[in-house]
């Protein structure tokens, strides 16, 4: 992508709300066979009652009412700000980092990992507030319909990228720092029926390619790549790549280097 698209989305004016609803009544002008779809979001009156309305739009089952779903997303949106404002923070993630991400409300109406990880930051803010049935219905939903598999409880940092989103698999105890990048079909998961704290931590800056394998308790360091197809089973050093089934370390970096702002897949 050219160098004026990747930036063009940091500090917004107009804001990305006016943003998205522009770009939302264009594509209705451009593509009327969309206009139930886009209606809605065209009319909604902040950023967190059109996540909310796309969310449920795209996530609701049988049975379920789909106003009241979008009502519950939309409160526990507008109850926690830091997850809009990571939201926002994630819709530039993509525009900078995909090529294929035309515009932040392209990204927020048709990104498979981007909605998951929004549904995500709402599952895991149910799980805290004592609602952990609700919580665990909405993560399996997120399975069915988009192929990522997130636990509630796991804590996810801003500007996260999970390109394409289908097999993701992300475990309880898993943290994931700010600036990341994850790659498709990536497992962030356990070594068996271990208990307590046993998921990956996966630091700033991190890019983790397509299929990767990070197991167990182990740390990923800040700046550091880890090569498609690896299995990784210890910690890895920060400003490092490592390629292999096991994982080992490949190649040293500059600490200025942010491999998940690169997403360069070379070893």
């Amino acid at each position: 992508m050219p160098t004026t698209l990747r930036t063009s989305y940091k500090n917004l004016t107009p804001s990305m709300f006016e943003l998205c609803v522009a770009q939302a009544t264009q594509l209705r002008a451009q593509e009327p066979i969309l206009t139930n779809v886009l209606l809605p979001l065209a009319e909604a009156s902040s950023l967190e009652e059109m996540l909310a309305r796309q969310l449920s739009a795209v996530l609701h089952a049988p049975g379920v009412d789909i106003p009241a779903l979008s009502d519950l997303f939309a409160d526990a949106l507008h109850a926690h700000p830091s997850i809009t404002g990571a939201a926002i923070a994630d819709l530039e993630a993509a525009c900078d980092r995909d090529p294929a991400c035309t515009s932040p409300f392209h990204a927020l109406l048709n990104f498979k990992g981007f909605q998951a990880v929004q549904a995500h930051r709402i599952a895991h803010h149910l799980l805290q507030g004592g609602r952990a049935d609700l919580a665990s219905w909405l993560s399996n939903r997120v399975s069915v319909v988009l192929g990522v598999d997130i636990h509630p409880a796991a804590r996810l940092g801003r500007s996260l990228l999970i390109d394409h989103g289908t097999g993701v698999v992300i475990g309880e105890t898993t943290v994931i720092g700010d600036n990341v990048s994850i790659m498709q079909n990536v497992t962030l998961g356990g070594t068996g029926n271990e208990t307590g704290d046993r998921h990956p931590k996966i630091a700033e800056g991190v890019m983790i390619g397509s299929g990767a394998k990070v197991l167990g308790n182990v740390r990923i360091g800040a700046m550091s790549k880890v090569a498609a197809g690896s299995v990784v089973l210890k910690d890895v050093p920060p400003n490092t790549t490592v390629a292999g089934i096991p994982a080992e370390v490949v190649r040293w970096h500059a600490p200025s280097q942010m491999p998940s702002q690169a997403m360069d897949q070379q070893i």
